[in-house]
């Protein structure tokens, strides 16, 4: 717990002997920050005892003890999910009783250190080829399986040049994002990346046995190879709608960059992207999560609206601004739909307040009511004699909280007087 609270002590798990004899287990260098959670001892023939610690600590021996303890600890790990595998590849009725009742360790491990390993591909450079294997994710057709992106590679079609992935904030999510609709009809399979951390291993893992990892919260994402005759298509398809994607980027004005005509979405009437090198939804959101970070870059991000040409709503709007480009309805729709596929593609709002106003005239018309409708007037509410004489209940809760703070009357003798409480007349009678 708290491998990674600055507030807490360095974890020094790895004890130094020199010929069987206890040194240190103070050494933070000898292995790497995300290891911390190794525990071990490490003997050594080679390093002198007639030294201080501190020049033990700056001995070159021991960067080469560091080199080694660090692929040993890769090696260990990559046993742990060979061994998950080799159980895995075997038949069910070729299992002993014992290799029946295993039960997987890499997944366990992964749940519990996976941000360590994430974090290693980070800072450690020399060792990131061997960290990538031990990666795991979730994708759109291993279910609730792990899977690596060894398997991915294994599972693609031949004409799947690319890995394709997804982040956000939870698998669920995920899941429902209209980003993913053109993938899950084709089978083509997505790995989902819901860790914060994510965002930073893509920039540090760019590619994966020479398969280029590509977001689908991006631009130019393609799915499959194009043709010639696709791409004649596709500069058919640009010019024609040319006229109405320039209305919507004027309608827009600068909260997105261009409009373009998509390819990723079938049932959804439209989408905002990242550009190829811009902030993703999601990483704005950790950028704009975090209280010390710079949020200029966030700020600054560039957003870019990817229509459905076979959507009724978008053939609609491209009809009515083809009649009339200043049509105050389809301005409004524009404007709604944009705010609506900024929520969907995980984008934050920049003006609440204006999205539920929107929605509160929507829903007016939805129950034929006029848009700008006023508010009704109450009814009236008659009393009778009887009911304006009686007390209210508050009335009351408050005379029993006034009378409770009343002091208490002194206790009262036999014969009705006061008892006398004072302490000179009690000592009277005593004497």
């Amino acid at each position: 717990m708290n491998l990674f609270d600055p507030t807490q002590t360095a974890l020094t798990n790895i004890r130094l002997y020199v010929r069987r004899v206890f040194i240190t287990d103070e050494f933070k260098d000898l292995l790497p920050r995300y290891l911390s959670f190794i525990k071990g001892v490490v003997d050594s023939d080679d390093l002198p005892l007639n030294v201080s610690r501190e020049l033990l600590q700056e001995n070159r021996i021991l960067k080469i003890i560091k080199k080694k303890l660090v692929r040993k600890a890769l090696s260990m790990l990559k046993d742990i999910s060979d061994a998950d595998e080799k159980q895995a590849e075997k038949k069910e009725e070729e299992k002993t009783e014992e290799e029946k009742a295993y039960k997987p360790l890499y997944p366990k491990l992964w749940e519990e250190f996976g941000k360590n390993l994430r974090l290693g591909l980070i800072e450690d450079a020399a060792n990131r080829a061997r960290l990538t294997k031990l990666l795991r994710y979730k994708s759109s057709t291993s279910g609730d399986t792990w899977t690596s992106l060894e398997d991915y590679v294994e599972r693609m079609p031949e004409t799947q040049k690319s890995i394709f992935y997804l982040t956000g904030e939870s698998v669920d999510q995920i899941k429902k994002s209209p980003l993913l609709e053109q993938a899950v009809a084709n089978n083509v399979e997505v790995l989902y990346m819901t860790d914060p951390i994510d965002e930073y291993v893509v920039g540090h893992v760019t590619e994966f046995s020479g398969k280029k990892l590509v977001s689908l919260a991006k631009e130019g994402v393609k799915l499959k190879d194009e043709t010639d005759r696709d791409k004649k298509i596709a500069e058919k398809r640009k010019q024609s709608w040319e006229p109405f994607t320039n209305w919507l980027k004027l309608v827009l004005g600068s909260k997105v960059e261009k409009v373009v005509i998509s390819t990723r979405v079938t049932e959804t009437p439209c989408v905002l992207v990242s550009p190829q090198y811009g902030v993703t939804a999601n990483m704005e959101r950790i950028l704009k999560g975090q209280a010390l970070a710079d949020l200029s870059q966030a700020q600054t991000a560039k957003r870019i609206m990817e229509i459905n040409p076979r959507h009724p709503i978008i053939d609609e709007l491209r009809r009515r601004a083809k009649e009339n480009e200043d049509d105050e309805v389809a301005k409004e729709t524009v404007d709604a739909l944009y705010q609506i596929a900024a929520l969907q593609s995980g984008y934050s709002l920049d003006d609440v307040n204006a999205f539920a106003s929107k929605m509160h005239r929507s829903l007016k018309q939805g129950l034929n009511l006029e848009p700008e409708a006023g508010l009704v007037e109450e009814e009236e509410y008659d009393l009778t004699e009887e009911e304006e004489a009686a007390p209210s209940e508050s009335e009351g809760e408050e005379e029993e909280e006034e009378g409770g703070s009343t002091p208490p009357k002194p206790p009262a003798s036999h014969d009705g007087r006061a008892e006398n409480v004072d302490s000179d007349e009690e000592n009277k009678d005593e004497l």
